[in-house]
């Protein structure tokens, strides 16, 4: 199962940084086939970091700085709070959770009823910190930042930058959390140089492609995705806790 894992992480990673989301959310669920919850969540957020840094490193545009003040640092303060509640919570309903908030996402896009917040300071700060919280307790919340984030009209790169840098806020913050609690095993040291390099090539792949392709035809082959994904998992967390 872990060859569907690497499958899925390429895909995602290409898929994810052209929507400027879904990376976690496509390979999170995928993720957790193979492995528990807690090396899910680490193996997921190395590999997200990975793909912002070739994010940032390939769509150049510089960010809006002032969005990420008011957006992304009430994002890494409740970050920090999420991470640090996973390991006290039982695995069945984090599952459960994260497919029930996948489920939701996914099925509002599908169905054209998107989320959207009108842009201004206190949506941006709200937005921000619900969206750090569950990106550290159940390891994603893209689309909502993604929903925010629209929100002010930002053009195609711009967007994709400022998302990237904001995430990449998040990942710093979380993943010291995950690796001080102990959830990167041993014998998961190999996976970390692979992480990073199907990541780049990812993020490589979307450059190549993200002028040439609507970006709304990718937006709904992630969100149709997010929703297969996210139904499985929620049918067997459910079966777990009963």
């Amino acid at each position: 199962m872990e060859i569907l894992f690497w499958v899925t992480a390429f895909i995602a990673g290409i898929l994810g940084t052209i929507a400027a989301f879904g990376i976690s959310s496509i390979l999170l669920p995928v993720a957790l086939s193979s492995f528990n919850y807690e090396t899910a969540l680490i193996l997921v957020s190395l590999f997200h970091i990975s793909g912002n840094i070739g994010r940032i490193t390939f769509f150049s545009r510089k960010p809006d700085w002032q969005l990420i003040k008011f957006f992304g640092i009430p994002a890494v303060i409740c970050t920090f709070t999420g991470a640090s509640l996973v390991d006290s919570i039982d695995e069945s309903i984090l599952r459960v959770l994260l497919g029930l908030i996948l489920v939701i996402y996914s099925g509002l896009g599908l169905s054209n009823h998107k989320l959207s917040f009108k842009p201004t300071k206190l949506n941006s700060v709200i937005g921000g910190s619900v969206y750090g919280f569950l990106s550290g307790l159940v390891g994603t919340g893209g689309p909502l930042r993604g929903a925010i984030l629209l929100g002010f009209g930002l053009e195609r790169e711009l967007y994709i930058a400022t998302s990237g840098v904001v995430s990449f806020m998040i990942d710093l913050t979380r993943i010291p959390v995950y690796l001080w609690k102990g959830f990167l095993y041993p014998e998961y040291y190999s996976y970390l140089p692979f992480l990073l390099l199907v990541a780049l090539a990812g993020s490589y792949f979307s450059k190549l492609i993200v002028e040439r392709v609507p970006i709304k035809h990718f937006t709904k082959v992630v969100q149709l995705s997010i929703l297969l994904i996210s139904i499985k998992l929620v049918i067997e967390g459910i079966l777990t806790i009963v």
